[in-house]
């Protein structure tokens, strides 16, 4: 066996079967949508054996953009958790055959409680498709399995049409990345969503602050003390008019300048970048490491321009951004 060839050759026959789902996209899934856009209750999102597999995937991903969803077993439910379905639910669930007594049985209970039903499955000729409100017909493409039977091209078709369905919703609802972030706290995902610069930066009495009427003293001491590498220079009206670095300094001193003879001013970079406290820190990491010389600190400012921190780019690092 040709190893490569047959890889791409099932991998084909999957695509295949995924733009016959796309062809078979109708009225049917608009309506489908419309029924869990208005759910009152929670989506529950059901299947057995591999399918429930997938159903699982899709309720996550549903409950993660915006849709309360959750998984529920046919056969648990039969043993009580039928419990968790109330007349406001909605109840997708797939069943390739349409014929699995377990999935069948929760389904005419489902809907004695009044909840409504999404069958998605091969065959509409099932018990399945009798009961469900609203069918979903995903084709019955051949599987990639040798045997036609392990559940490989369905299930991907399965797969997608979940993801499908969640993301509609998602737009539908209009989901706002601050939303998804307050649902996804954990994780580098969490922190780049939630965390902001104020959270990292040296605040406070840890902020290296130093008036443009300093002395090169006064400046090698904040320097030395706040142990950033750098200070904020403000005006008179305390705003940032300028940033010090330890490079500036090594700089000047290389070029044979005597820091000791020269003004605040003079050392200064007048036109350092900055970033306001309220920024996302991972807004901050990007700026920092999106030039072709990487910026170490950063002053950070209020909104009347004030210099209130200072970040660096190690911290960034260590909070795992």
């Amino acid at each position: 066996m040709d190893c490569i060839s047959e890889i791409k050759q099932i991998i084909t026959r999957e695509m295949d079967a995924l733009q016959e789902l796309a062809d078979l996209v109708n009225e049917d899934y608009r309506n489908a949508v419309q029924l869990l856009y208005s759910c009152r209750g929670k989506v529950i999102v059901s299947g057995i054996g591999k399918s429930g597999i997938i159903a699982r995937k899709i309720a996550s991903t549903m409950a993660s953009t915006g849709t309360s969803s959750l998984f529920l077993h046919p056969t648990e439910a039969l043993h009580g958790d039928l419990g968790m379905v109330s007349a406001d639910d909605v109840l997708l669930v797939i069943s390739k055959s349409g014929e699995s007594v377990d999935v069948n049985e929760m389904l005419t209970v489902a809907h004695r409680l009044g909840a409504k039903i999404i069958g998605v499955t091969s065959n509409l000729q099932s018990t399945m498709v009798k009961i469900s409100d609203v069918v979903l017909y995903i084709g019955n493409a051949e599987e990639a399995c040798p045997l036609n039977l392990a559940p490989t091209c369905s299930t991907t078709v399965c797969l997608v049409l979940g993801d499908a369905l969640a993301i509609t919703l998602m737009k539908m609802r209009q989901f706002s990345i601050d939303e998804f972030a307050l649902l996804h706290p954990g994780g580098r995902i969490g922190k780049r969503l939630l965390l902001k610069v104020s959270d990292v930066m040296l605040g406070g009495e840890k902020n290296p602050v130093i008036s443009v009427t300093a002395t090169i003293q006064e400046l090698l001491m904040t320097i030395t003390e706040k142990q950033a590498g750098a200070v904020s220079v403000t005006g008179e009206d305390g705003k940032l008019i300028g940033l010090i670095t330890d490079y500036d300094i090594r700089l000047c001193l290389q070029s044979g300048g005597n820091p000791f003879k020269m003004s605040i001013s003079a050392i200064m970079n007048p036109n350092p970048v900055w970033l306001r406290y309220d920024e996302k820190a991972y807004t901050a990491l990007c700026l920092m490491q999106g030039r072709s010389k990487p910026i170490t600190v950063l002053p950070i400012l209020d909104e009347k321009d004030r210099p209130v921190g200072m970040l660096r780019l190690h911290d960034l690092v260590a909070a795992g951004l």
